[in-house]
């Protein structure tokens, strides 16, 4: 009889397995005194938080600076609207005010952090063809920082300027 490819040529060693079989005990994984074993999982569970959690702070981080965004321009512009509606300037700064602060309100942002200038142009307001611009700034402070007050640590200062011009007719 020929021997086959698998078999190797030669003689057999007396006593042991046959050599291309597999033993349990020379494949399973050793582990000394089982320390070892579920490293895998708390490693990665460590390494997990160290990277996701800096990253959801700055997805949080960037969603109030754009939320900030969205409301200095949403008040600049119904500011400017609403200072343009009013009979005289003093009401009109007045009024643009309350939107700002409204706006703002709207978009959970306290009023303490934001400011607004207005200026015309030319200098009678309330002149038809005038043009009215209102200038909102905000400062956006950094998410779930309980000590912000005393450091003043912000994310980000924002503003939008929005003109609106005066009507002929009102």
């Amino acid at each position: 009889m020929r021997p086959s490819s698998r078999e190797p040529k030669g003689p057999r060693p007396a006593g042991g397995p046959h050599p291309n079989k597999i033993d349990p005990e020379k494949t399973a994984p050793r582990v000394a005194d089982g320390t070892e074993q579920g490293s895998a999982v708390v490693e990665f569970t460590f390494l997990s938080l160290l990277l996701m959690v800096p990253l959801v702070y700055f997805i949080i981080t960037v969603g109030q600076i754009q939320g900030g965004s969205f409301a200095v321009v949403g008040a600049a512009d119904q500011a400017a609207k609403v200072y343009a509606a009013q009979p005289d300037a003093a009401s009109g700064r007045a009024a643009a005010e309350q939107a700002v602060l409204l706006a703002l309100a709207d978009y959970g942002h306290p009023a303490e952090n934001a400011s607004m200038d207005t200026s015309c142009e030319p200098a009678d307001c309330m002149a038809a063809g005038s043009a009215v611009t209102v200038t909102v700034r905000l400062t956006v402070p950094l998410p779930f920082v309980p000590f912000s007050d005393a450091l003043q640590l912000n994310a980000s200062r924002l503003s939008a300027t929005a003109t609106q011009i005066i009507g002929r007719f009102r």
